[in-house]
């Protein structure tokens, strides 16, 4: 299922229909674009949704998130490397020039040291990549994506990340909305995965009790709609009738 004018971003509210003309727009630009919101707001999808939209859908949307690396794996995965690094190594191609002719996305850039952001800057300023170990700069054709959790203005005022690695960034931004900002979504979000896993799991289950309603109304996701997602696939795998009950969703109020 998909939301208005094919974008796979499922929303009524005003905030979510904001976004969707925003993405709208960004089809034909090449500038780099900056998601912010929670975890869980869905800044991945958008992100693939604008390359997906985008002149470059043809071309690779790669995707780098560097909490679950430490730093010189971070330079070493983004950058790649050439065989004479050390002995026995053999070339990797990085995520960066993986990306070349289509998109890069920088999830959770915020998580970036400041000697990586400044490696980054000199690729987007300068439009071509140095592997780690040297040889021939790599002239280099990508849209910069990125997103974060954090407040990158408050970041920058502690020192914490470059602001003219910000500014360039961040030439257009998009906010994703939490889902307790946009509770009058929840019904469709929710009816929207159900149904996606009802159809996976070959299950008839026509929709939700007064119950499970009110408790997807009044519940805060702090997990947003990654959360919500997870619900839904739980309480369809363990209900055992053809309506999804309030215990089968098993929230934690």
């Amino acid at each position: 299922m998909c939301g208005q004018y094919g974008i796979p971003i499922i929303g009524d509210s005003p905030s979510i229909q904001g976004v969707i003309q925003v993405i709208r727009r960004l089809g034909t630009g090449s500038g780099a674009v900056l998601l912010t919101g929670e975890s869980g707001t869905g800044k991945e999808l958008a992100a693939r949704t604008i390359h997906d939209m985008s002149s470059r859908r043809a071309k690779p949307f790669v995707a780098f998130n560097p909490t679950t690396l430490t730093e010189p794996w971070v330079e070493l995965d983004l950058f790649g490397f050439n065989r004479h690094v050390a002995t026995g190594v053999e070339q990797h191609v990085g995520r960066i020039e993986s990306a070349n002719g289509g998109t890069l996305f920088l999830d959770e850039v915020g998580d970036l040291s400041l000697t990586i952001q400044a490696k980054l800057l000199r690729v987007l300023q300068n439009r071509e990549l140095e592997s780690v170990g040297g040889g021939k700069p790599i002239p280099i054709d990508i849209r910069f994506l990125a997103s974060t959790n954090k407040d990158l203005v408050r970041e920058v005022r502690q020192n914490r990340f470059r602001p003219d690695f910000f500014f360039r960034l961040s030439i257009i931004q998009i906010h994703m909305p939490a889902l307790r900002e946009i509770r009058t979504d929840i019904p469709l979000l929710a009816t929207h995965f159900l149904r996606k896993y009802a159809t996976e799991v070959g299950r008839d289950i026509q929709g939700f009790s007064q119950d499970a309603l009110k408790a997807l109304a009044t519940y805060t996701w702090p997990g947003n709609v990654r959360e919500l997602q997870n619900a839904i696939w739980r309480a369809v795998s363990v209900s055992e009738g053809g309506v999804i009950r309030a215990d089968d969703l098993n929230l934690h109020f």
